[in-house]
């Protein structure tokens, strides 16, 4: 590697870091209370941290602690985890477009950190320019350890944070997905896929058990905004 491209690789690596500082920062509350939630469902902090590290993927993670029970119901919670990542293959399909710059192993091996907030960040680059594997990886090393680094935390401190509303870290998430969606905005057409997704979603979850409203808000939104993205066919002048 070349001296330019080493400082190329530094600089795009920093400029992750930055970019994602803030949700790391946001994701100590999330973090703390889901390893809290994993130790009062029986996990040790141990196992709450490796899952947090081997997952890495916070709904999902939310969703299969809710469900734990004795004896664990493996099925039902790989069930579960599949159609709540299931977006994430809507996500790398998107952010593919983008991999010119990544070789063939490092798109698999970084497609493994996929998450929202990574594919947001990174789909947010690449509108301003080329989406190098060193920016992705910078992202993708502050969010994983803020997120099992806090899942450690809650776990140790456990029972003693009592409910996340108490300090309403409820709301947490739905403040980052929040941020993440104003970042995106580029007028009246924004509004109209994500109101699409959000109806959607909202009348999916409303009608049909499980999460299964991830997955249909975010093809709802899919297809609206490909919609949009539809030309209509120039016609040709009369003779």
């Amino acid at each position: 590697m070349t001296s330019d491209a080493q400082g190329r690789y530094a600089r795009e690596f920093l400029s992750g870091i930055t970019t994602a500082l803030p949700v790391g920062l946001a994701a100590i509350p999330i973090g703390m209370v889901f390893g809290a939630l994993a130790v009062q469902k029986g996990l040790s902090p141990l196992e709450a941290t490796l899952m947090s590290l081997a997952v890495f993927a916070g709904a999902s993670q939310f969703v299969a602690i809710d469900i734990w029970h004795e004896p664990v119901p493996w099925l039902l919670l790989g069930v579960t985890a599949l159609t709540v990542n299931l977006r994430h293959v809507m996500m790398s399909a998107s952010l593919g477009r983008h991999f010119q710059h990544f070789g063939p192993m490092e798109r698999w091996i970084y497609l493994f950190f996929m998450t929202d907030e990574v594919w947001a960040f990174s789909e947010k680059r690449a509108l301003q320019g080329p989406l190098y594997p060193a920016y992705f990886a910078g992202i993708a090393f502050v969010l994983m350890l803020s997120w099992s680094g806090w899942t450690a935390a809650g776990a140790i401190l456990g029972t003693t944070m009592g409910p996340p509303e108490r300090y309403g870290f409820d709301f947490i998430f739905t403040a980052l997905f929040l941020g993440l969606i104003v970042g995106f905005w580029r007028g009246p057409r924004t509004g109209l896929v994500i109101g699409t997704s959000a109806l959607f979603a909202v009348i999916s979850r409303e009608m049909i058990a499980g999460p299964w409203y991830i997955l249909i808000g975010g093809l709802a939104g899919t297809i609206a905004g490909a919609f949009m993205r539809v030309k209509p066919a120039r016609r040709e002048p009369a003779a």
